[in-house]
This record gives structure tokens, C-alpha cells and sequence, in this order.
């Protein structure tokens, strides 16, 4: 993987994996907004000031959620909805709150982070579970629109060669041999409920030891995975390293690891049907296999602008002409 994909999962993780409960990431959305410190400086919208007008897409601060912003934005355009987006506004604490007072309309989110952040405790692992749960877990005038198949979640990887070596298929088959293999991952990985503690309880998985990494499955540790430093690496199913090395995703039958499909978040202030129709349209159409492929047109060797990968995705599909 080249170190722009690493820099890109560096800047993943800073926002996808770092949450914290409700309370917590709000706080902290008020308290820089308070301070002045708020990236953001559009006047607020009011839900009272009625349904229309153009939309303002934001994103978070790493290039997978900039491209879907864009993407976002495309289709309303196409859809006669007048859109613009503010990228890279930070992390979910900041966005989520910049989507409460209206400062911007819409951000793209990731299902179970997104429950998670509103519901640290939140037991709902499934897509469908997860997505069920969510609007009664979000503050009155916010909502979220159809999720797609599209999921960029934590998974165990492994190489071809180890997987043929011990027949996995599965976290249930890697369950059988954990005690011989050693994982790379993040240092949190040893405490968080999806790491050390959701595999002993879901599969009984103990493994032999733990290699922290902290470049959220980038190039240092897919060489380790790639050299048999570790034999299990915790890699995000969106990477393109996982195919460019043709690398194997274990399935996760018991769901050790939450539902993350795209979505959007909404302020329902200026929100129509016309945008939820065209919001939805992209939901539809948005798969995992094509965020790798816009993910390795930005991020790897092509350095492709967001905008340009999203209008020839949205192209692609027959959302734009």
C-alpha cells in the first residue's frame, strides 16, 4: 500500500475509531463552539424556517467521507436540489454537532459509529438491528435516510496463504487455532468490546498475543501481515490493500463486529422529499466494492480530486447525465 493510502487510514482512524458516548461528544462540540473553535460559520438554521432552499453537505476529516459528501452534493444537483459541500470539518463530535444547529444540512455517517456515539451501551449489532435503532436514539430534528450495502468496517484479515494453511473461512474456523496466531492492530484493540473481549465471548478466540499498530491498517502493518510478523491483522473492509495483495476478510457470523453502512444524517429543517429521493438513489447504488474503487482513485497512485471521483461514479450509476 502506498503512503498516501496509510496517511488516508491514519486519518480514518483519528475519526471512525475515537468515540466516545453522547454526553461526551457533544460536550465537546459545545465547548468549541463556545471558544470560537468551530471550523464552521454559516448562521444557524432554524427547523422553524421551513422545508427547500439550498443544501450544504459536510464531511468528515478523511478522504473516504469527502468523496460520498461530493457524491451527495452530485446527486442533488442532478436532481435540481442546489447543493455545496464543506469538507473535512472534523471529527463526528464536530460535524454531528455543526448537522444539530444547522450550520450545514447533511454529513455522510457510518450506521454503527453513528449509535454508538449517541448510545455508548447500545447492544444492536446487525445492519438491520442497527439501523432500526437509530431514530429513536437521535435528538428531536435530526434523521437518517436509507442505508446502503456500502460498509467500511473492522475485520480480520488474513493472507491467502495462512488461510489455506489453516482452512478459515470464518472468525468460527480462525476460532479453532487463535492460540498459535498473533494479530496486529491498534493498542485499543486489547480492550475495546469488538477486540480481545468480543472474540473470546462471541467465538472463543483467544489469541496468542497482540502487535499494536497504530496506522489503522496501513502499509506498516499490512508488511507485517504480508511478511508473517502477525498472522491476523485488523484491516477496514474499504482498504485496497485487501485486494491489491488479494488478501482474505473472515466472515463474522456472529456480528463481533457493529453494522457500519453509509448513510446520511440530516437536519430535517430544509429537508424535501425531492433530496431524500435523490439521497436514497445514491444509497441504493453505493456498494463496499465501490468505495475500495474510489478510495484507490483518491487516495492511492491516480490522486484523483474527490469531486472528480464522485462525478464519475455518479456518471457510472445514471444518477447524473
Amino acid at each position: 500500500m502506498k503512503n498516501s493510502t496509510t496517511f488516508a487510514s491514519q486519518a480514518r482512524t483519528l475519526t471512525r475509531r475515537g468515540l466516545g458516548g453522547l454526553a461526551a461528544g457533544v460536550g465537546l462540540a459545545f465547548a468549541l463552539s463556545a471558544c470560537g473553535g468551530s471550523p464552521l460559520s454559516t448562521p444557524s438554521i432554524s427547523a422553524s424556517s421551513g422545508g427547500g432552499g439550498p443544501l450544504v453537505v459536510g464531511s468528515a476529516d478523511f478522504p473516504e467521507s469527502q468523496i460520498i459528501a461530493e457524491i451527495y452534493a452530485g446527486a442533488l444537483n442532478a436532481a435540481g436540489v442546489t447543493a455545496t459541500t464543506k469538507p473535512n470539518i472534523g471529527s463526528r463530535e464536530i460535524y454531528f454537532k455543526a448537522v444539530q444547529d444547522g450550520s450545514i444540512d447533511l454529513a455522510p455517517d457510518y450506521s454503527g459509529n453513528l449509535l454508538s456515539y449517541l448510545d455508548a451501551n447500545a447492544p444492536e449489532v446487525s445492519a438491520d438491528d442497527v439501523y432500526k435503532a437509530l431514530p429513536g436514539k437521535l435528538p428531536q430534528g435530526l434523521g437518517v435516510l436509507d442505508a446502503a450495502k456500502a460498509e467500511d468496517k473492522d475485520a480480520m484479515v488474513v493472507t491467502k496463504a495462512t488461510a489455506e494453511k489453516y482452512q478459515l473461512k470464518s472468525i468460527t474456523d480462525l476460532a479453532k487455532v487463535c492460540k498459535d496466531l498473533t494479530m496486529a492492530a491498534p493498542a485499543t484493540f486489547e480492550t475495546r468490546a469488538y477486540g480481545f473481549p468480543g472474540l473470546k465471548a462471541n467465538y472463543n478466540c483467544v489469541l496468542k498475543g497482540l502487535k499494536p499498530f497504530s496506522d489503522g491498517g496501513g502499509n506498516l502493518t499490512l508488511q507485517a501481515l504480508l511478511t508473517d510478523e502477525v498472522q491476523v491483522a485488523d484491516i477496514y473492509t474499504t482498504t485496497p490493500s485487501i485486494q491489491d495483495n488479494d488478501l482474505v476478510v473472515l466472515e463474522d457470523p456472529k456480528n463481533n463486529f457493529k453494522a457500519q453502512q453509509v448513510l446520511p444524517l440530516y437536519n430535517k429543517a430544509k429537508m424535501t422529499d425531492k433530496a431524500k429521493d435523490a439521497l436514497n438513489a445514491v444509497s441504493k447504488a453505493l456498494t463496499t466494492e465501490d468505495l475500495i474503487n474510489l478510495n484507490r482513485a483518491v487516495s492511492g497512485d491516480q490522486k484523483q480530486n474527490p469531486k472528480d471521483a464522485a462525478a464519475a461514479w455518479l456518471k457510472e450509476k445514471g444518477l447524473t447525465k
